[in-house]
Protein backbone atom coordinates (compact mmCIF):
# COMPACT_ATOMS: atom_id res chain seq x y z
CA UNK A 1 0.00 0.00 0.00
CA UNK A 2 1.20 3.50 -0.80
CA UNK A 3 0.22 6.89 0.61
CA UNK A 4 0.96 10.50 -0.27
CA UNK A 5 1.38 13.49 2.06
CA UNK A 6 0.63 16.69 0.11
CA UNK A 7 2.23 19.68 1.86
CA UNK A 8 2.66 22.26 -0.92
CA UNK A 9 2.19 25.52 0.96
CA UNK A 10 3.36 27.70 3.82
CA UNK A 11 6.99 27.87 4.91
CA UNK A 12 9.69 25.26 5.29
CA UNK A 13 8.63 24.75 8.89
CA UNK A 14 5.14 23.77 7.73
CA UNK A 15 6.50 21.18 5.31
CA UNK A 16 8.91 19.77 7.89
CA UNK A 17 6.05 19.50 10.38
CA UNK A 18 4.01 17.59 7.79
CA UNK A 19 6.66 14.85 7.73
CA UNK A 20 5.36 13.84 11.17
CA UNK A 21 2.17 12.81 9.37
CA UNK A 22 4.25 10.82 6.87
CA UNK A 23 5.98 8.95 9.67
CA UNK A 24 2.64 8.18 11.32
CA UNK A 25 1.29 6.77 8.04
CA UNK A 26 4.21 4.32 7.96
CA UNK A 27 2.35 2.24 10.56
CA UNK A 28 -0.17 1.31 7.87
CA UNK A 29 1.35 2.07 4.48
CA UNK A 30 4.46 0.37 3.14
CA UNK A 31 5.55 3.41 1.16
CA UNK A 32 4.86 7.06 1.94
CA UNK A 33 5.81 9.82 -0.50
CA UNK A 34 5.66 13.58 0.03
CA UNK A 35 4.52 16.20 -2.50
CA UNK A 36 5.82 19.67 -1.67
CA UNK A 37 6.90 23.00 -3.13
CA UNK A 38 10.14 22.97 -5.16
CA UNK A 39 11.80 25.33 -2.67
CA UNK A 40 11.01 22.95 0.20
CA UNK A 41 12.29 19.78 -1.47
CA UNK A 42 15.93 20.17 -0.30
CA UNK A 43 14.76 20.25 3.32
CA UNK A 44 12.53 17.20 2.97
CA UNK A 45 15.25 15.28 1.14
CA UNK A 46 17.08 15.29 4.48
CA UNK A 47 14.19 13.78 6.42
CA UNK A 48 14.79 10.05 6.93
CA UNK A 49 12.12 7.47 6.13
CA UNK A 50 10.38 9.17 3.20
CA UNK A 51 10.22 7.05 0.07
CA UNK A 52 10.07 9.83 -2.52
CA UNK A 53 10.01 13.62 -2.64
CA UNK A 54 7.81 15.01 -5.42
CA UNK A 55 7.32 18.68 -6.24
CA UNK A 56 4.37 20.83 -7.26
CA UNK A 57 5.14 24.17 -8.92
CA UNK A 58 1.42 24.93 -9.25
CA UNK A 59 1.42 25.20 -13.05
CA UNK A 60 0.39 21.95 -14.77
CA UNK A 61 -2.44 20.72 -12.57
CA UNK A 62 -3.69 17.98 -14.87
CA UNK A 63 -0.19 16.81 -15.73
CA UNK A 64 0.63 16.50 -12.02
CA UNK A 65 -2.60 14.61 -11.38
CA UNK A 66 -1.80 12.19 -14.22
CA UNK A 67 1.68 11.58 -12.79
CA UNK A 68 0.20 10.86 -9.36
CA UNK A 69 -2.37 8.49 -10.88
CA UNK A 70 0.46 6.42 -12.38
CA UNK A 71 1.96 5.95 -8.91
CA UNK A 72 -1.23 4.15 -7.76
CA UNK A 73 -1.66 5.76 -4.35
CA UNK A 74 -4.18 4.19 -1.99
CA UNK A 75 -4.55 7.38 0.07
CA UNK A 76 -3.54 11.04 0.08
CA UNK A 77 -3.41 13.38 3.06
CA UNK A 78 -3.50 17.09 2.21
CA UNK A 79 -2.01 19.08 5.09
CA UNK A 80 -2.06 22.46 3.32
CA UNK A 81 -5.48 22.72 1.72
CA UNK A 82 -6.24 25.10 -1.13
CA UNK A 83 -8.54 24.74 -4.13
CA UNK A 84 -5.49 23.57 -6.11
CA UNK A 85 -4.27 20.98 -3.60
CA UNK A 86 -7.82 19.66 -3.24
CA UNK A 87 -8.28 19.29 -7.01
CA UNK A 88 -5.03 17.47 -7.77
CA UNK A 89 -5.61 14.23 -5.76
CA UNK A 90 -9.26 14.31 -6.84
CA UNK A 91 -8.23 14.49 -10.51
CA UNK A 92 -5.70 11.72 -9.83
CA UNK A 93 -8.59 9.55 -8.59
CA UNK A 94 -6.78 8.61 -5.40
CA UNK A 95 -9.49 6.60 -3.63
CA UNK A 96 -8.99 7.96 -0.10
CA UNK A 97 -8.39 11.71 0.19
CA UNK A 98 -8.07 13.29 3.63
CA UNK A 99 -8.27 17.07 3.90
CA UNK A 100 -9.66 20.06 5.72
CA UNK A 101 -13.36 20.39 6.44
CA UNK A 102 -15.48 23.54 6.15
CA UNK A 103 -14.08 24.80 2.86
CA UNK A 104 -15.98 25.32 -0.40
CA UNK A 105 -13.71 22.72 -1.98
CA UNK A 106 -13.88 20.20 0.90
CA UNK A 107 -16.31 18.04 -1.09
CA UNK A 108 -13.27 16.84 -3.06
CA UNK A 109 -12.00 15.04 0.06
CA UNK A 110 -13.45 11.66 1.02
CA UNK A 111 -12.51 12.24 4.67
CA UNK A 112 -12.78 15.74 6.12
CA UNK A 113 -11.05 16.92 9.29
CA UNK A 114 -12.17 19.89 11.38
CA UNK A 115 -8.98 21.81 12.19
CA UNK A 116 -8.82 22.53 15.91
CA UNK A 117 -7.17 25.92 15.47
CA UNK A 118 -10.27 27.13 13.59
CA UNK A 119 -12.35 26.28 16.65
CA UNK A 120 -10.41 28.64 18.94
CA UNK A 121 -7.66 26.24 20.03
CA UNK A 122 -4.38 28.18 20.41
CA UNK A 123 -2.51 25.82 22.76
CA UNK A 124 -2.46 22.44 20.99
CA UNK A 125 0.82 21.94 19.15
CA UNK A 126 0.52 21.98 15.36
CA UNK A 127 2.00 18.49 15.15
CA UNK A 128 -1.06 17.18 17.02
CA UNK A 129 -3.41 19.14 14.78
CA UNK A 130 -1.74 17.60 11.71
CA UNK A 131 -1.84 14.14 13.26
CA UNK A 132 -5.64 14.44 13.32
CA UNK A 133 -5.41 13.81 9.55
CA UNK A 134 -3.39 10.63 10.09
CA UNK A 135 -5.74 9.50 12.87
CA UNK A 136 -8.58 9.56 10.36
CA UNK A 137 -6.73 6.66 8.69
CA UNK A 138 -6.03 4.86 11.96
CA UNK A 139 -2.42 6.07 12.19
CA UNK A 140 -0.67 8.03 14.95
CA UNK A 141 2.71 8.95 16.38
CA UNK A 142 2.90 8.85 20.19
CA UNK A 143 6.11 10.93 20.29
CA UNK A 144 6.01 13.33 17.33
CA UNK A 145 9.35 14.86 16.45
CA UNK A 146 10.83 16.21 13.28
CA UNK A 147 13.99 14.61 11.96
CA UNK A 148 16.63 16.25 9.80
CA UNK A 149 19.80 14.44 8.75
CA UNK A 150 22.39 16.49 6.81
CA UNK A 151 24.21 14.70 4.01
CA UNK A 152 27.94 13.98 3.91
CA UNK A 153 28.32 16.97 1.57
CA UNK A 154 26.43 19.15 4.04
CA UNK A 155 28.75 18.05 6.83
CA UNK A 156 31.80 18.83 4.69
CA UNK A 157 30.51 22.32 3.90
CA UNK A 158 29.84 23.01 7.57
CA UNK A 159 33.27 21.70 8.51
CA UNK A 160 34.89 23.96 5.93
CA UNK A 161 33.01 27.02 7.19
CA UNK A 162 33.95 26.23 10.78
CA UNK A 163 37.60 25.92 9.76
CA UNK A 164 37.48 29.27 7.94
CA UNK A 165 36.06 30.94 11.06
CA UNK A 166 38.29 29.09 13.52
CA UNK A 167 35.37 27.40 15.27
CA UNK A 168 35.47 24.17 17.27
CA UNK A 169 32.78 21.57 17.87
CA UNK A 170 30.37 22.92 20.49
CA UNK A 171 32.42 26.09 20.78
CA UNK A 172 30.01 28.56 19.19
CA UNK A 173 26.37 29.67 19.29
CA UNK A 174 23.92 30.57 16.52
CA UNK A 175 21.50 33.50 16.66
CA UNK A 176 18.82 33.86 13.97
CA UNK A 177 17.32 37.38 14.13
CA UNK A 178 15.00 37.61 11.10
CA UNK A 179 11.68 36.12 10.07
CA UNK A 180 9.90 36.19 6.72
CA UNK A 181 8.60 39.76 7.07
CA UNK A 182 11.78 41.29 8.49
CA UNK A 183 13.67 41.86 5.24
CA UNK A 184 10.50 42.70 3.28
CA UNK A 185 9.46 45.70 5.37
CA UNK A 186 12.86 47.29 6.00
CA UNK A 187 12.11 48.52 9.54
CA UNK A 188 13.36 45.57 11.63
CA UNK A 189 15.19 46.89 14.74
CA UNK A 190 18.74 45.62 15.22
CA UNK A 191 19.88 46.75 18.66
CA UNK A 192 17.90 44.15 20.62
CA UNK A 193 19.56 41.36 18.65
CA UNK A 194 22.95 43.06 18.89
CA UNK A 195 22.60 43.18 22.66
CA UNK A 196 21.70 39.49 22.70
CA UNK A 197 24.80 38.61 20.67
CA UNK A 198 27.02 40.64 23.02
CA UNK A 199 25.48 39.03 26.10
CA UNK A 200 25.79 35.51 24.68
CA UNK A 201 29.46 36.04 23.82
CA UNK A 202 30.19 37.36 27.31
CA UNK A 203 28.05 34.88 29.28
CA UNK A 204 29.11 31.72 27.45
CA UNK A 205 32.60 32.86 26.41
CA UNK A 206 32.19 31.78 22.80
CA UNK A 207 31.79 33.35 19.36
CA UNK A 208 28.28 33.82 17.96
CA UNK A 209 27.25 33.15 14.38
CA UNK A 210 24.36 35.32 13.15
CA UNK A 211 22.39 33.43 10.52
CA UNK A 212 19.91 34.31 7.82
CA UNK A 213 19.14 33.96 4.15
CA UNK A 214 20.64 36.10 1.41
CA UNK A 215 17.56 38.34 1.71
CA UNK A 216 18.39 38.85 5.40
CA UNK A 217 21.97 39.93 4.76
CA UNK A 218 21.45 43.63 5.63
CA UNK A 219 19.77 42.70 8.92
CA UNK A 220 22.38 40.10 9.84
CA UNK A 221 25.35 42.28 8.97
CA UNK A 222 23.75 45.18 10.83
CA UNK A 223 23.45 43.02 13.95
CA UNK A 224 27.08 41.91 13.63
CA UNK A 225 28.29 45.49 13.12
CA UNK A 226 26.61 46.50 16.39
CA UNK A 227 27.01 43.35 18.47
CA UNK A 228 29.98 41.42 17.13
CA UNK A 229 30.06 37.82 16.01
CA UNK A 230 30.18 36.45 12.47
CA UNK A 231 27.62 36.86 9.70
CA UNK A 232 26.76 33.65 7.85
CA UNK A 233 23.84 35.17 5.94
CA UNK A 234 23.58 33.45 2.57
CA UNK A 235 26.65 31.29 3.27
CA UNK A 236 24.84 28.01 3.93
CA UNK A 237 22.37 25.76 2.21
CA UNK A 238 19.59 24.41 4.38
CA UNK A 239 21.56 21.18 4.63
CA UNK A 240 24.86 22.75 5.66
CA UNK A 241 22.96 24.98 8.09
CA UNK A 242 21.60 21.83 9.72
CA UNK A 243 25.12 20.38 9.88
CA UNK A 244 26.31 23.62 11.46
CA UNK A 245 23.55 23.38 14.06
CA UNK A 246 24.79 19.90 14.93
CA UNK A 247 28.13 21.45 15.83
CA UNK A 248 26.73 24.44 17.75
CA UNK A 249 26.44 24.74 21.53
CA UNK A 250 22.93 26.16 21.05
CA UNK A 251 20.58 28.02 18.72
CA UNK A 252 18.41 30.99 19.69
CA UNK A 253 16.18 32.68 17.17
CA UNK A 254 12.86 34.10 16.20
CA UNK A 255 10.34 31.49 15.11
CA UNK A 256 11.19 30.43 11.53
CA UNK A 257 12.01 27.33 9.54
CA UNK A 258 15.61 27.72 10.75
CA UNK A 259 14.40 27.22 14.33
CA UNK A 260 12.66 23.99 13.36
CA UNK A 261 15.73 22.72 11.47
CA UNK A 262 17.97 23.43 14.47
CA UNK A 263 15.66 21.55 16.83
CA UNK A 264 15.24 18.65 14.40
CA UNK A 265 19.03 18.29 14.21
CA UNK A 266 19.21 17.91 18.00
CA UNK A 267 20.73 21.32 18.68
CA UNK A 268 19.62 22.87 22.00
CA UNK A 269 17.07 25.35 20.65
CA UNK A 270 15.43 28.39 22.22
CA UNK A 271 12.53 29.62 20.08
CA UNK A 272 11.78 33.32 20.54
CA UNK A 273 8.14 34.41 20.11
CA UNK A 274 8.24 38.20 20.59
CA UNK A 275 4.75 39.16 19.38
CA UNK A 276 1.68 39.05 21.61
CA UNK A 277 -0.16 37.49 18.66
CA UNK A 278 2.36 34.65 18.40
CA UNK A 279 1.14 31.20 19.47
CA UNK A 280 4.25 29.58 20.96
CA UNK A 281 2.44 26.54 22.33
CA UNK A 282 1.31 25.75 18.78
CA UNK A 283 4.65 26.36 17.04
CA UNK A 284 7.21 25.43 19.70
CA UNK A 285 10.31 23.69 18.29
CA UNK A 286 10.31 19.92 18.58
CA UNK A 287 13.58 18.30 19.61
CA UNK A 288 15.48 16.70 22.51
CA UNK A 289 16.39 20.06 24.11
CA UNK A 290 14.05 22.95 23.42
CA UNK A 291 12.59 25.98 25.16
CA UNK A 292 10.29 28.83 24.20
CA UNK A 293 10.54 32.49 25.17
CA UNK A 294 7.11 34.07 25.27
CA UNK A 295 6.16 37.65 24.48
CA UNK A 296 6.57 40.18 27.29
CA UNK A 297 6.45 43.53 25.51
CA UNK A 298 2.99 45.18 25.82
CA UNK A 299 2.10 45.36 22.13
CA UNK A 300 -1.25 46.97 21.24
CA UNK A 301 -4.04 44.35 21.15
CA UNK A 302 -4.21 42.50 17.85
CA UNK A 303 -0.96 43.95 16.45
CA UNK A 304 0.33 41.60 13.74
CA UNK A 305 3.92 41.14 12.62
CA UNK A 306 2.89 41.78 9.01
CA UNK A 307 1.54 45.26 9.78
CA UNK A 308 3.38 46.42 12.92
CA UNK A 309 4.52 50.05 12.49
CA UNK A 310 7.70 49.88 14.59
CA UNK A 311 8.46 46.35 15.91
CA UNK A 312 8.98 47.75 19.39
CA UNK A 313 9.02 44.22 20.84
CA UNK A 314 12.10 43.46 18.74
CA UNK A 315 13.78 46.72 19.72
CA UNK A 316 13.08 45.79 23.36
CA UNK A 317 13.98 42.12 23.09
CA UNK A 318 13.80 40.40 26.49
CA UNK A 319 17.49 39.47 26.61
CA UNK A 320 17.58 38.24 30.26
CA UNK A 321 14.74 35.79 29.66
CA UNK A 322 16.32 34.50 26.46
CA UNK A 323 19.60 33.92 28.28
CA UNK A 324 17.74 32.13 31.08
CA UNK A 325 16.05 29.88 28.52
CA UNK A 326 19.38 28.99 26.93
CA UNK A 327 20.95 28.32 30.32
CA UNK A 328 18.09 25.94 31.14
CA UNK A 329 18.96 23.99 27.99
CA UNK A 330 22.72 23.95 28.26
CA UNK A 331 22.62 22.78 31.88
CA UNK A 332 20.05 20.02 31.30
CA UNK A 333 20.76 16.54 29.86
CA UNK A 334 19.35 15.74 26.44
CA UNK A 335 16.30 13.48 26.20
CA UNK A 336 16.08 10.61 23.78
Amino acid sequence: MRALVYCAGGGIGDSLMATIVARALKSRYEKVDVLTLPAHAPALERVPGLNAILTDDGRDERGLAAALARRLYDAAVVTWATPHTARVPHLAKIPVRVGQANRLYSWRFTDRVAVRSEQGDVTTHWSQILLDYARTLGCDDPEPRMRFEPSAEDELQAQTLCAELGLTQGGFAIVHPANAVASERGIWPLEGWAQLVREFAARFNMPVLVSGSEDDRDIVEGVVARGGGFSIAGKTTIGSFGALCRRAAFFAGVTTGAMHVAAACGCPTAGIFPFQTDTPDRWAPLGPQTAIVRATYPCPPGERKETCPDYACIANLDVPRIIAAVESLTSAPATA
